[in-house]
């Protein structure tokens, strides 16, 4: 049975109307299938989906990566790689059944793959906790993505939790510094990673397997700090201002890709992920594999450092780079050239003022 968001009731009824034309039973009995008119229905479906979904506002686009349909990271695994092991267990406590973790292969390539994982109905989510990890979720990652490092093999991460679980039996487990000690691992490898946000990637849960050298986005997932509801309450005490929140976080990809927060937008299929999903699969298979071909020539410092670069540059326009004399090591602030023109401009406005009193003054004497 297909789910509907609010905004697709017009479509809902469209195609309804198909699933009743292809039927040859009415309520005359048997009759014959009218082909022409279910092609019309059909191309009419197409149209109002092209519609509707060209002028999705950030509130509706928060609906879609929430969308009870759309593919999840246990999908994609399935899809996209070959030979997958399946390991658990962080060696501390137990496992997360909320993140699917082992190694797998890619265009016959080693990789590491992590996928926070929903679930597709009641019992798995229970079984999944709706893909909001625990402490030793992120351990099981750490432990992982450091035998990925050891033996040079690049890491794929598939995002999609509306953030860490908040649970008291978390926090005594020590949520906040596995997220914390996640976001180091992701951060110091030596080997490429990539993360793909493939619904939602809500808060600290998200970044921890999101620091990576690509970030990428299906064009219908979000990216956050806190949602939409969760910043409403916050804000205005009023969780029906969802939609303003929604615009005023740029928390799609499209504004996340303008901020240069991510790396690169994968389109989705007409009508959302979850109306293709073998399409967007696809797309997402030749995404990783063109990415990975990119990092084939960097050695491992290059690596590292262009992680680094990435995230230190965010908000600047240049970031850090590295020294180029050999006395100095670690990373250097690039200043962008307008912030330099404004910082000479203020040290030395008193002596620019006083030349400008100056060559004011000679001008009017030479005018008298």
């Amino acid at each position: 049975m297909k789910n509907y968001l609010d905004f697709e009731k017009e479509i809902k009824a469209l195609e309804q109307e198909v699933d009743n034309l292809k039927s040859p039973f009415g309520s005359e009995g048997i009759s014959e299938v009218d082909t022409n008119k279910i092609k019309d229905t059909e191309h009419e479906i197409n149209q109002k989906l092209g519609e509707i979904y060209s002028n999705l506002d950030s509130w509706q686009k928060t609906q879609v990566a929430r969308h009870e349909d759309r593919p999840k990271a246990n999908f994609y695994i399935k899809k996209i790689f070959s030979q997958f092991t399946l390991l658990s267990g962080d060696r501390y406590f137990g496992d997360d059944k909320s993140v699917i973790a082992g190694f797998g292969l890619i265009d016959n390539k080693s990789v590491l793959i992590i996928g926070q994982e929903k679930g597709e109905d009641l019992n798995s989510r229970i079984e999944r906790n709706f893909g909001m990890m625990r402490p030793e979720g992120y351990r099981k990652c750490i432990r992982l993505m450091k035998l990925a490092d050891r033996f040079q093999i690049p890491v794929i991460s598939f995002v999609d939790t509306p953030g860490a679980y908040p649970g008291l039996g978390a926090e005594q487990r020590g949520q906040a510094s596995a997220i914390a000690n996640s976001i180091e691992c992701s951060m110091s490898l030596t080997v490429p990673n990539i993360a793909i946000i493939i619904g939602e990637g809500g808060s600290g849960g998200a970044i921890a397997l999101a620091s990576s050298n690509k970030v990428i986005m299906l064009e219908n997932s979000i990216y956050s700090v806190i949602s939409p509801e969760g910043c409403a309450s916050i804000l205005w005490r009023d969780p029906t201002k969802s939609l303003q929140a929604a615009e005023a976080m740029k928390l799609t990809a499209k504004d996340l890709l303008k901020l240069k927060i991510i790396d690169e937008v994968i389109p989705e299929p007409l009508g959302g992920a979850h109306r293709d999903p073998d399409s967007i699969a696809a797309d997402i298979k030749y995404a990783i594999i063109k990415n990975l071909k990119n990092f084939e020539s960097f050695s491992k410092d290059e690596i590292y450092d262009h992680r680094k670069t990435k995230f230190l540059q965010i908000g600047r326009d240049q970031g850090f780079s590295k020294r180029s004399d050999l006395s100095n090591s670690g990373l250097s602030y690039k200043e962008p050239g307008i912030q330099k023109f404004k910082l000479h401009i203020e040290k030395n406005k008193y002596l620019y003022g006083g030349a400008g009193l100056v060559i004011l003054a000679s001008l009017i004497a030479l005018l008298s």
